[in-house]
């Protein structure tokens, strides 16, 4: 094989006796899944920190930095996520997801743990521009192993339910990160802990993954999940989904010449500029056009995060249990009533009531084909281009998707007002829609006959 920074896929281990096999698969799958979980919410305490120290940057004796300067050095991050997401899925996809998902971690804390104990670190915007574009880029190694491993351990029909579970890592993690910089504080008195100490325990954090995280269910010794559940889509191949590929092949054969990933991925591009248009401008909408003060735009804006956890683990149980493992129309629903919502959250005027639950829905709605696109990437290709075919789908929805939500946004609303905004974001919507509904059939077909669940 030659010299590897990461290993190869786990290697596959004797078959279990039967007996032992459904008590050993039930701990495993929790086991695993706990250990996807506290990982990935653990990539946000070293990926949104910094943000917390952006006021301590824009003091005088700290370098006295604007927030324009600063806002474009943390730019680099995302840029980098966006690219990375989709190249480090590759690599992921011939790798095992133990160490590929800890080794990621490890490596953003770094990255953090440098610039706050290491003083040069933020005394440039260029300095901070590449050690964020750098932490940008391993942090592109979180999501792609834990598509990898959702893939393995739960099939087909099981998988939006899994994933909208495990999506909720993004709002744990996010959540825990501004505790922890208050913490930090307050144990080092120092506004560089705000950098290095959510590094400190990312890495703790990172050990309890790979103590948990197992590659796939043959790793251990156990059959693969369609067998174990006799869940068997009709593309499905045991020489194909079992078979582990070259990057070539992943790239060639299953990603770049599968027309149905190329259109979920554009219609990624828009469910995340509708989803980061209205989040990043609802603070600035609210006090300049619905006459918010800070403090209530700041309380309505926390509750579009809160409204996202029932509404994906919503979406992923309708796509499971009434849609029978089908993606698109949940994904369809979800983005007609975004869009019902966007137009009243526009529309409405001088009622505070209304207008936050108006927000809300709109984080009801649209976390949940944010997290079930991801899904249904995975579904269109074999199981070992997992990572890659999602990664393909982020790298629209954060490159095209979340750039236009900042940048053109902002400039629409600057030289033609928030109706522009929201005209963009009306129209964004349908056009989710539009390129989503090119799956409709392929799934359906799919899906045809399957027998019912045997776990």
């Amino acid at each position: 094989m030659g010299f590897r920074i990461f290993p190869e896929p786990a290697a596959h281990k004797p078959l279990l006796p039967d007996e032992k096999v459904k008590s050993i698969y039930s701990k495993e799958r929790i086991k695993v899944f706990i250990g996807i979980f506290i990982g990935y919410a653990a990539y946000y305490f070293v990926r949104k920190n910094f943000s917390f120290a952006i006021p301590d940057l824009q003091l005088e004796q700290n370098g006295g930095f604007s927030k324009k300067e600063l806002g474009f050095a943390f730019s680099a991050l995302s840029i980098a996520y966006g690219f990375s997401k989709f190249l480090m899925g590759n690599i992921s996809d011939r790798s095992d997801a133990r160490y590929f998902l800890s080794i990621g971690l490890v490596l953003s804390a770094f990255t953090m743990i440098f610039m706050g104990l290491v003083p040069f670190a933020t005394s440039s915007i260029a300095l901070m521009f590449v050690l964020l574009f750098i932490n940008g880029w391993v942090q592109g190694m979180g999501w792609p192993p834990c598509g990898r491993v959702v893939a393995h351990w739960y099939s087909v029909r099981e998988r939006g339910t899994a994933m909208s579970i495990w999506n909720l890592a993004h709002n744990v993690g996010g959540f825990l990160v501004g505790p922890l910089t208050v913490l930090a504080f307050e144990l080092f008195a120092d506004w560089h802990a705000k950098l290095y100490f959510p590094g400190l325990v990312a890495i703790v954090f990172a050990l309890v993954a790979f103590l948990f995280v197992r590659d796939t269910p043959q790793s251990v010794g156990l059959p693969a999940i369609e067998e174990y559940n006799n869940d068997y889509p009709k593309s499905y191949d045991a020489k194909t989904q079992e078979k582990e590929f070259s990057a070539k092949e992943i790239f060639f054969k299953y990603v770049f010449n599968n027309r149905l990933l190329w259109f979920i991925a554009i219609a990624n591009a828009f469910v995340y500029l509708v989803r980061n248009g209205i989040v990043n401008w609802a603070p600035t909408f609210l006090q300049e056009a619905k006459n918010y003060t800070q403090v209530e735009a700041a309380w309505a804006s926390g509750g579009y995060e809160l409204a996202a956890i029932p509404g994906t683990l919503l979406c992923g149980i309708m796509s499971d249990k009434l849609f029978k493992g089908r993606r698109a129309p949940v994904t369809i629903i979800y983005m007609f009533f975004t869009l019902l919502a966007v137009l009243l959250y526009w529309k409405t005027s001088n009622h505070h009531l209304l207008q936050n639950i108006s927000l809300w829905a709109i984080g009801f709605f649209i976390y949940g084909p944010v997290m079930l696109i991801g899904v249904q990437a995975i579904d269109l290709v074999p199981k070992k281009a997992a990572g890659t075919a999602a990664g393909l789908t982020g790298l629209f929805g954060y490159f095209i998707g979340d750039l236009l939500a900042n940048a053109a946004l902002g400039g629409l609303v600057d030289d033609y007002g928030w109706d522009a905004c929201f005209i963009t974001i009306a129209i964004s919507c349908i056009l989710a829609i539009f390129f989503t509904a090119f799956t409709w059939n392929r799934e359906k077909k799919n899906l045809a006959n399957l027998t019912p669940l045997s776990h």
